[in-house]
């Protein structure tokens, strides 16, 4: 890590890795919620055309045909449940028949929505509305609660009487299996990781790419170039590339160039004391006279 390499791609990528990871996490959940909000709306869509499909059976109390309706519903593949029960909790069609004539638990995750408070809340969104659960199957289960209200044609039939003051007849409990929403939310992830590691791989392998060739390569060829120039050879031209790396490696020229003239220069300087001093200091030359003494 104290190289200029390890410095310069470690943290980029990091901070690529971190970026990509952060965004295609936040990509799932935005998919997974635009899914789940759509598997939802299609479900209370589907929870009103069964209202309105048995709305006829109602108004006659044909309890036989509202009784085929709902069974053949929860006939069909991906269909968990299918129940109807009254204002009073008391289921009286279900797609099962033991559940018949038993009482629903209004602290349920379906019924508490509506039952947290003394009076029932009459109006709910369709996220309200919904949950998700584990059925005693095992099986992944979304299920929507949709009130029947009481419509003119209820509380004036002559079949039977219901005072408009209440607003509830009863409600439709059906639940859809949500293994198909998990199958593609399993898949969706699985491509989102192989996404982000392509990004990643690119994107990285892309920077790193682009750094070596720009960056530390020049730095590395000027490197190489200043150690040249430190051990006397400056005949190499210096290093090119980007504008800042060739300014530099000229100027290190100039410095490697005027370092050896001065080198020249105090070599010549010293060869030409050594040459004088030669010139001056001699042996001494004796003298004798006519006694046969000799003085310096």
């Amino acid at each position: 890590m104290k190289s200029i390499a390890a410095k310069a791609v470690v943290p980029v990528a990091l901070a690529v890795t971190g970026f990509v990871v952060v965004c295609c996490i936040l990509l799932y959940s935005f998919i997974k919620n635009d899914l789940l909000s759509s598997s939802i709306q299609r479900e209370v869509n589907l929870a009103g055309i069964i209202v309105k499909a048995t709305r006829h059976a109602m108004l006659h109390a044909d309890r036989e045909s509202l009784r085929n309706i709902i069974d053949n519903i929860g006939e069909q593949n991906g269909v968990e449940h299918v129940r109807i029960f009254n204002e009073t909790g008391l289921i009286m069609f279900s797609a099962a028949p033991e559940e018949v004539s038993q009482l629903v638990d209004k602290k349920a995750a379906g019924c508490i929505a509506c039952h947290s408070t003394e009076s029932p809340s009459t109006n709910l969104g369709p996220m309200e509305q919904a949950r998700r659960f584990t059925n005693p199957k095992g099986s992944h289960v979304l299920a929507i609660t949709a009130p029947i209200y009481n419509e003119p044609g209820c509380s004036t039939g002559s079949c039977h009487f219901h005072p408009p003051t209440m607003k509830v007849l009863g409600t439709l409990d059906i639940g859809l299996s949500a293994e198909p929403l998990r199958a593609t939310l399993t898949t969706l992830g699985w491509r989102m990781v192989v996404f982000c590691l392509m990004v990643l791989v690119l994107t990285v392998g892309g920077v790193c790419a682009l750094l070596r060739r720009n960056i530390l390569l020049p730095i590395t060829n000027l490197v190489a170039y200043a150690n040249a120039a430190t051990r006397g050879n400056t005949e190499q031209p210096p290093p090119g590339g980007i504008e800042e790396i060739a300014l530099l490696g000229k100027s290190l020229q100039g410095l490697a160039l005027r370092l050896e003239k001065k080198e020249y220069e105090l070599e010549l300087l010293k060869s030409r004391g050594r040459e004088s001093g030669a010139g001056q200091g001699g042996p001494p030359v004796s003298s004798t006279d006519n006694s046969g003494q000799s003085s310096p």
